[in-house]
């Protein structure tokens, strides 16, 4: 891997540190974790040549394109079963950051359970992806518990150059800024400085439960849900739930609320069916 130009600490930051190129920044910040570096500690990439995302995918973008950053907690003072809640306030502050630096207007950025940033495309309707979560953990529940959350953010990168087989479903923060310069030095601090509150705020006790309930996309919808054997159910996403971090579902034409927490939303229809 390629160190960057050092760059000022946040101070409320263990360790911060910038690289040109790595492999992957889970796997940097799970190493400094092993290693002994208390938490917060954050590695942010220019470009990563082994990015992974969820169900083993891959992340790729081109160089300087995304903001690709893993976070490192030691959470002794979090129950195990609320870990879950890292990756909620990383997808918070990444939103709130996105829409700043962008001009996006409040709540444009949405989440998509279980670990997505979208944004409706403003033409066709359309929920594009901007952002994805990877979270990963190790001794929950011992006396040395370690969890990283990595998030790519696409943040400069334009549209004529997505990728053919992702573009009709990719957006980036410049196109959210309607094609203006996206300054990710100013994405990063304002990332960094939102995330520090939500931290301490989580580290108190209080888990921002309405401010992540309001950003989910899905509330109220039709979608279709894919399960970890490749069976998609349709369903109706009614509601999370902030104590477990489960989508809450219905059936189409109603019956009881059931938990879900293993799975994931392969398609939505806005105002429709699925």
């Amino acid at each position: 891997m390629t160190a960057a130009p050092t760059t000022a600490s946040a101070a409320w930051l263990a360790r911060l540190e910038r690289f040109d190129v790595v492999g992957s920044t889970n796997d940097v910040v799970a190493q400094w974790l092993r290693d002994g570096t208390p938490e917060v500690c954050v590695a942010i990439a220019d470009e990563q040549s082994a990015g992974r995302g969820r169900n083993g995918r891959t992340w790729t973008a081109p160089p300087g394109a995304s903001v690709l950053a893993s976070i490192g907690f030691r959470p002794t003072w979090l129950a195990p079963e609320h870990a879950w809640r890292l990756a909620a306030i990383v997808a918070l502050a990444m939103a709130d950051a996105g829409e700043a630096v962008s001009g996006a207007g409040r709540g444009e950025i949405q989440l998509k359970w279980p670990n997505d940033l979208v944004a409706i495309d403003r033409g066709s309707g359309a929920v594009l992806k901007l952002a994805g979560l990877l979270g990963e953990t190790d001794g929950l529940g011992s006396d040395d518990p370690r969890a990283v959350i990595g998030i790519g953010i696409n943040a400069t990168w334009d549209r004529a150059t997505f990728p053919e087989e992702l573009a009709v479903s990719m957006t980036s923060l410049r196109e959210l800024a309607a094609g203006r310069a996206i300054d990710r030095e100013r994405l990063v601090e304002t990332f960094l400085g939102r995330l520090e509150g939500l931290v301490t705020q989580l580290r108190e006790g209080d888990f921002p439960a309405e401010a992540w309930r309001r950003r989910q996309l899905t509330n109220g919808l039709p979608v279709r849900l894919e399960w970890p054997d490749g069976t998609v159910e349709p369903v109706r996403a009614q509601d999370v739930d902030a104590d477990t971090g489960a989508l809450l579902v219905q059936g189409l034409d109603g019956g009881p609320l059931r938990s879900v927490l293993v799975g994931e939303i392969r398609h939505v229809r806005l105002g429709g069916v699925v």
